[in-house]
């Protein structure tokens, strides 16, 4: 296959338009990420056509690496976790703009001056131009240096006559705290304007999640009874099953909260809760999802105490990197309120965990209950409650439950009106970072979060942690591994006469 073949051969997929020409440089490219989701998405977006000709990788990384073995390590990652099939032709025309550059450390502004001359001379030699896109696969620790240096690298630049586009994607956590994240937009915005800047959150490019919308507002029925009248309660959970593993030592300066709370789950969340935007252009939407957080009612320590929990699994401590005495929660489950017309007086379970039962993301909407005087006199038990299930993963799709008579019989039974993505469209649904590296690509920021949304959600959880801290709040409660949790957890919304939702109901 040659080369304009593999660019032009598939139409843009679901509409997708193919991207500009430009040089994406990933920063930690010997790592993890790059392997099993950066370097597979970008497979599948060449093979698909969205990809242009002028296009070049170049991986930037501190550890010495021939070129050949650097491609050839990408090249079993993507046959390992690429979407599509692997395709030796398509994979040798990906292959050929795979370069790799080597730095002494992610602050040496040597390194990057050397780096900016390979970039030059990549984008050179496949057309390029001056358009780039970095990629920020590093620790927290090493944003500043690294955005600092790319910031005087790009004054350089233009001195020199460079016009092209420079964006950057910076992987969470985001910060560890209002202030560190304040902190860190404060530098960002002196190099790269905010249109430049993608703060990523995969959970965001995960097809479900951008489904919520189509959901919502591309359908009437929803919208009479999206709200305070109809809705009982939502709940939003997000369950693993492996434990922190070698993350130990992350996670001991992270935590349940900051980790999922903060950023993935509460985009859900603003998703589910937000008013129609004016459009669908990025700041219409971002600004609706704003609204939601800036509407979270606050809590005092006391009401802290008494709406936010946390667990720790049997066995955490004696991780490696874990301090003995740590009160890190690995399980937190919070109770909030949108205090605003359409939800005020709604509660809204968040529920993430570590080391539990099943691997599942799903939102619940649950409906208020029928008046029980039809029915009573022929069930057992009350009618099971009208409820939407957005299945996040796995087995992405959504399930409606309602009341049905069982044929020939007075009996009333809960059924299922299911969709599910890949029967629907004989396809599992693009990977996430294959969606949100074509949108940062092409300039399409509204998966990703602004800097005021990053803030305002710091504000919310600042509260939490120093309540937390200065001991406002019950400490981890302990569970034990492949449980749903701690058995406190269920006593914490079993109080306001509810129960928590399990993925097999």
């Amino acid at each position: 296959m040659s080369e304009s073949t593999v660019s032009s051969s598939a139409s843009a997929h679901n509409g997708s338009r193919q991207s500009p020409p430009c040089v994406l440089t990933i920063f930690g490219a010997t790592g993890d990420l790059t392997r099993r989701k950066l370097l597979p998405a970008l497979y599948d977006l060449a093979a698909q056509g969205l990809l242009p000709d002028e296009f070049a990788i170049v991986g930037f990384g501190r550890r010495p690496q021939d070129e050949g073995a650097f491609r050839q390590n990408l090249g079993e990652g993507i046959k390992e976790f690429a979407r599509l099939p692997f395709d030796e032709e398509k994979w040798k025309w990906l292959e050929g703009r795979i370069f790799y550059q080597q730095g002494e450390g992610y602050g040496d502004a040597e390194a990057h001056r050397k780096l900016e001359e390979r970039l030059v001379e990549v984008g050179k030699s496949v057309g390029a131009g001056d358009n780039r896109l970095y990629y920020l696969s590093i620790p927290p620790e090493e944003f500043a240096p690294v955005i600092e240096n790319l910031g005087e690298v790009r004054k350089v630049a233009r001195k020199a006559g460079a016009k092209g586009w420079r964006r950057v994607i910076v992987e969470k956590p985001f910060g560890t705290d209002l202030k560190s994240a304040q902190k860190l937009n404060a530098l960002i915005a002196r190099y790269f304007p905010e249109d430049e800047v993608f703060r990523i959150d995969h959970y965001l490019g995960k097809e479900t999640v951008q489904n919520i919308l189509t959901l919502r507002f591309g359908n009437i029925l929803w919208e009479p009874i999206w709200n305070n009248h109809f809705v009982d309660h939502i709940q939003i959970v997000v369950s693993e099953k492996v434990d922190v593993g070698k993350r130990a030592g992350y996670y001991e300066t992270s935590g349940a909260l900051r980790d999922m709370v903060v950023n993935h789950m509460f985009q859900v969340m603003s998703l589910v809760c937000m008013e129609p935007p004016t459009s669908l252009g990025a700041d219409d939407v971002r600004d609706e999802k704003l609204k939601v957080l800036r509407a979270i009612k606050p809590m005092n320590p006391e009401q802290i105490a008494e709406n936010t929990l946390r667990g720790q699994y049997e066995g955490y401590k004696q991780a490696e990197g874990v301090a003995p005495d740590s009160h890190v929660e690995t399980y937190v489950a919070l109770k909030l309120e949108v205090d605003n017309w359409r939800w005020s007086g709604i509660p809204i379970y968040l529920r993430h965990g570590k080391n539990l039962e099943e691997r599942v993301s799903e939102v619940v909407i649950r409906w208020k209950d029928v008046p029980n005087v039809l029915y009573n006199e022929e069930q057992n038990a009350p009618l099971k409650s009208n409820m939407l299930v957005m299945r996040i993963q796995p087995n992405d799709g959504f399930a409606l439950r309602m009341n049905a008579k069982v044929p020939g019989s007075n009996e009333i039974r809960d059924v299922r009106m299911s969709f599910d993505y890949a029967e629907t469209f004989g396809s599992e649904p693009p990977e996430a970072y294959e969606r949100l590296l074509h949108d940062a690509l092409i300039g399409d920021s509204t998966l990703f979060t602004r800097r005021d949304e990053s803030e305002t959600a710091w504000g919310i959880v600042d509260p939490i942690l120093n309540a937390w801290k200065d001991g406002h709040a019950a400490a981890p409660f302990e569970y034990k591994p492949g449980s749903w949790g701690p058995k406190e957890a269920d006593d914490f919304i079993n109080r306001d006469k509810r129960r928590w939702h399990k993925p097999v109901e």
